[in-house]
């Protein structure tokens, strides 16, 4: 599929989600077979811009084509002002998040809190596209299927966003008041998908290569965007496209390759974070990656005791290469 002039090589995406896909990640999503990643949300706030949190989001230093940023607010003119400055960033694609359902993005009427204010998400669409345009630079839109289940507007947002320029819409199958609770339903993605011209890419619950053709054959959506699945398994998207190209799973990696995926991962993440946040921070990948292996629980607790780099990258090692030993 193609968002504006960008082609992309497969249809099986990574979502943006705040804290987990930061270059590192993402970069680790795409040399396993992500198509496509869209940044953490980047705040439209310009006194926030010099932050070390929004230097790190607008560092793309060796991310591959096209970058895409998303960016969240609810002041059209700041949302403007944010697009052109993560463009000069290097941003190539501008995403706008009206999907978010957390309490601290929905209480300043930014995420999806925007869904119960149609006027403003339209000032905000026409504001961001048109700071885009003269750049050459296309604009997407995630959002979710309405505020609550009384209040579904999507179709409607999403025409909207269509007859105003948008190029590409991300539609997770909750509401709002959903947050992640229950079961994603896709029958709102399929009549948003039948009803736009533009490419629909379809978002939530989709966690095996089974579900994502699924939900493509169902919907009829032009690419699957993968979100908590692919925490702790960056494999899933070469697993997803092997699927969807020969109708087969691939086997899941070995430990050598589950240990050589995550030290490689560790090793950006202490570049790009630096030694005291780089630590902390990654104890959630390194739980993510381990939760399900044999003696976890225990190995996590020595793990979040330790509170340097080399100590902790060595731990990893180490515990991987007993497992290594006993699929031997």
């Amino acid at each position: 599929m193609k968002i504006g002039q960008w082609t992309l090589p497969n249809p099986v995406f990574v979502a943006p989600m705040a804290g987990v896909t930061d270059r590192p990640f993402r970069q680790l999503c795409k040399r396993l077979g992500a198509g496509y990643a869209v940044s953490e949300m980047a705040a439209s706030n310009p006194a926030l811009w010099e932050s070390v949190k929004t230097s790190r989001r607008v560092n793309h230093d060796g991310e591959i084509d096209p970058i895409a940023v998303q960016i969240a607010g609810a002041d059209p003119e700041m949302m403007a002002q944010a697009s052109v400055f993560n463009i000069h960033k290097g941003a190539k694609i501008i995403d706008i998040n009206m999907g978010c359902p957390a309490k601290k993005v929905c209480h300043v009427a930014s995420g999806s809190a925007l869904l119960k204010n149609e006027p403003l998400v339209v000032d905000i669409l026409k504001a961001v596209v048109d700071a885009c345009r003269p750049l050459g630079v296309p604009v997407t839109l995630k959002t979710r299927t309405g505020w609550d289940k009384e209040h579904k507007n999507a179709l409607r947002i999403a025409t909207l966003a269509q007859d105003i320029g948008i190029s590409a819409i991300t539609l997770h199958g909750r509401t709002r008041a959903d947050f992640y609770q229950g079961e994603a339903e896709y029958d709102t993605i399929k009549t948003v998908k039948a009803s736009l011209s533009i490419p629909v890419i379809a978002n939530g619950d989709i966690d095996s290569p089974q579900k994502a053709k699924y939900v493509l054959d169902y919907t009829g959506a032009d690419a699957v965007m993968i979100g908590r699945a692919a925490q702790g398994n960056p494999w899933i998207f070469q697993q997803i496209n092997h699927f969807l190209a020969h109708g087969e799973e691939l086997a899941p990696p070995s430990y050598l390759q589950m240990q050589e995926v995550l030290l490689e991962h560790l090793h950006a993440h202490y570049q790009f974070y630096g030694e005291y946040t780089g630590v902390r921070t990654a104890r959630k990948h390194i739980g993510w990656y381990v939760a399900q292996l044999p003696e976890a629980k225990a190995f996590l607790a020595h793990m979040n005791q330790i509170d340097n780099s080399a100590d902790q990258y060595c731990a990893v090692e180490s515990w991987f290469n007993t497992l290594i030993q006993s699929e031997q």
